[in-house]
């Protein structure tokens, strides 16, 4: 599509993620212009329905901006997107058609890093229902873990719950010490370990993650069991932050949803290097979108 060489841009960020989507378009200064939610939008989904998701957020931003088809033909799109390393997702995503002047595609992982560094080198721990760490250096592509569960992901939310069922079923068969947390978990399961089991064949991470907000607060109360997994993840964290300063990264920031309550358990050391995020995810999609336009 064509555009007056002269016209200002305007710049749309998107980060769509496992939980939900969210759009933000910005003119060239920097103000908001308008903004979007949705619902989740990963390529696990589908490429259609993550595409759908993305769309109905951008969408509400634009009609939030009240464009027109002469101001939409000058934006610049940026988008991050969960699962986009999936085989055959990035070719199906830019085969879409679409009506602004440039579109580009990440992980929503690498859009968070972007936005948490400014665009400058650096690194992310993300700890939320997965984990993975990932960042640039001079150029090079950081990754440590982020493989998926339950193959990996630890320190996740996911890896929290997945743990605390293990350790309920050994102390229902007296294999390990039956605390409160563990007594709650099997509660869950009507003190069936069957049940347990019909239960784990049709679980996701989302399900075993939704177990992590009562490990944590058995283990900030004292719980023994809940102590040995929450101290086992920050473990976990403690590590990929490691890993990416040995690597190279210049700085590291963790995010995600248990990022919170997990920066208490961490070593000391790794406390004392983390710095916290410039910006945000939907932040990194629009630095995505302007790089485009410097024609990075």
């Amino acid at each position: 599509m064509s555009v007056d060489a002269g016209s200002p841009y305007f710049f749309l960020g998107v980060d769509g993620g496992g939980t939900g989507c969210r759009a933000r378009i910005e003119d060239e200064a920097g103000t908001v212009l308008g903004q979007g939610l949705s619902g989740p939008a990963t390529t696990r989904l589908g490429i259609e329905p993550a595409w759908s998701s993305v769309s109905r957020a951008f969408g509400a931003a634009i009609d939030e901006a009240g464009f027109g088809p002469a101001e939409i033909a000058r934006i610049r799109a940026g988008i991050g997107l969960a699962g986009i390393g999936r085989k055959g997702a990035l070719e199906a995503l830019k085969a879409i058609a679409h009506p602004f002047a440039s579109i580009a595609f990440v992980s929503d992982g690498v859009g968070a890093c972007l936005g948490a560094h400014s665009g400058q080198d650096g690194a992310i721990v993300i700890a939320g229902t997965g984990s993975i760490g990932l960042g640039f250096v001079d150029g090079r592509d950081l990754r440590v873990g982020g493989y998926g569960f339950p193959i990996s992901d630890e320190g996740s939310g996911a890896d929290l719950g997945l743990k605390a069922v293990r350790l309920a079923l050994r102390a229902h068969d007296g294999r390990y010490e039956r605390t409160a947390l563990l007594a709650e978990v099997m509660q869950r399961f009507k003190d069936d370990p069957m049940e347990a089991v019909a239960w784990m064949d049709r679980a996701s991470a989302t399900d075993y993650a939704a177990l992590a907000p009562m490990v944590i607060r058995h283990a900030d109360q004292g719980d023994a069991a809940g102590r040995r997994i929450v101290q086992s993840a920050a473990e976990q964290v403690d590590t990929f932050v490691r890993v990416l300063f040995d690597k190279g990264a210049p700085r590291v920031t963790l995010l995600g949803g248990l990022s919170s309550p997990l920066e208490p358990w961490l070593a000391p050391d790794v406390r004392r290097r983390l710095k916290p995020a410039d910006g945000d995810a939907v932040s990194g999609a629009i630095i995505l979108a302007k790089r485009s336009l410097a024609g990075r």
